[in-house]
């Protein structure tokens, strides 16, 4: 099992850990509704260091990305980054992930923990000729995610950098108590703030500091998830993964028809006919949380299963999002879900559910 540079602190801070992802992380420190509502209203830390990144650099590099990935590289500027995914043959997401754009020949991929052997594998694999250079730099780099309202606030006390240079998506290297951080104003919370990647032990001064502040909170994956959920965002092996397609999926707007890529031709044809399932967001109408795998029925007939579902802290109310066969239902139709051999009403709404 592996851990990231800050395992022993996460301990002495009291962290509740747990394996993910082939490392151990941590899952709360106070709770997981604690650490929400801190995101949403003031600022917190997480250690993401879990994370891969795959460097790839070279006079070919972006024909190449562009070969392997959903989106276009090309379109976007120095110092950006974009959504991207990557497929399968048969149209299946392989993995979605982040692409940092430094220069026309520089770019570095950020990818799911659990998935960052295989995609770098994959990557390598599908080198053919491209004159390119491939690095795993996953046991060089550590992150930080800040992630709140406050964020800004508590960074920039720490930089002379303005981080209103920053725009969303945006990244640069800089200057934090003399180390050099990759700062981008990026997360996974729906929130404004920041993803920092330094070396070991730049993340762990930095770490140190970011506590100094009284601002701020420290969140574990717990948290983590329950604010991408609320933020209507997916994750891979839950909403997507091997057998779903970008299209059914809603992410189709991370997809560029204008080029070739791997996977282009089958997804092609699935936009062409159509795609055969959709991912909605339901609010449970009665008492119960819809878990991942628990199947919905609409008129008594399985039409899905809950890829995530939880009761978002701060409300009273439960959601989730489900991937259905029934293309003919929409918002405020209403379904059911079996919890415990017991149907739930839910009502089919729009799959972001914070400030709803």
């Amino acid at each position: 099992m592996k851990k990231t540079v800050l395992y022993d602190r996460h301990l002495e801070l009291g962290a509740k850990m747990v394996e993910f992802g082939g490392f151990l992380m941590p899952l709360e420190y106070s709770s997981i509704i604690k650490e929400h509502v801190a995101v949403r209203t003031a600022c917190g830390l997480f250690d993401v260091s879990h994370m891969g990144e795959i460097s790839i650099r070279g006079p070919q590099a972006a024909d190449f990305i562009n070969y392997l990935v959903t989106s276009n590289v090309k379109t976007i500027p120095p110092y950006r980054m974009i959504y991207a995914m990557l497929l399968h043959d048969n149209g299946g997401i392989l993995d979605d992930l982040m692409i940092y754009k430094f220069l026309d020949d520089e770019y570095l991929l950020v990818v799911n923990a659990a998935n960052t052997q295989r995609d770098f594998q994959w990557i390598v694999n599908h080198k053919n000729d491209y004159d390119v250079i491939i690095t795993d730099l996953s046991n060089y780099y550590s992150l930080l995610a800040l992630q709140g309202p406050l964020s800004q606030d508590v960074l920039q006390k720490l930089t002379n950098f303005d981080l209103n240079e920053l725009k969303p998506l945006d990244f640069r290297t800089i200057d934090i108590a003399n180390n050099e951080y990759i700062v981008s104003r990026s997360g996974y919370t729906g929130e404004d703030g920041f993803e920092i990647y330094g070396t070991g032990d730049g993340i762990k001064i930095l770490f140190e500091l970011l506590l100094q502040d009284e601002r701020v909170t420290l969140c574990g994956l717990g948290a983590r998830d329950t604010l991408r959920f609320e933020a209507g965002l997916p994750l891979y092996g839950n909403e997507i993964g091997d057998k779903v397609n970008p299209l059914e999926v809603g992410l189709g707007y991370a997809v560029d028809f204008s080029k070739k890529f791997i996977g282009s031709n089958s997804l092609q044809k699935i936009y062409e006919q159509g795609p055969k399932h959709k991912l909605v967001g339901l609010e449970l109408l009665d008492r119960g949380i819809a878990r991942t795998g628990y199947e919905v029925y609409k008129d008594g007939k399985l039409i899905g299963n809950i890829t995530t579902g939880y009761m978002i802290p701060g409300t009273n109310k439960s959601y989730a999002m489900a991937l259905i066969n029934d293309l003919t239902l929409k918002n405020g139709d209403i379904v059911n879900v079996r919890i415990r051999n017991k149907d739930v009403v839910a009502k089919i709404r729009n799959k972001r559910f914070k400030n709803k």
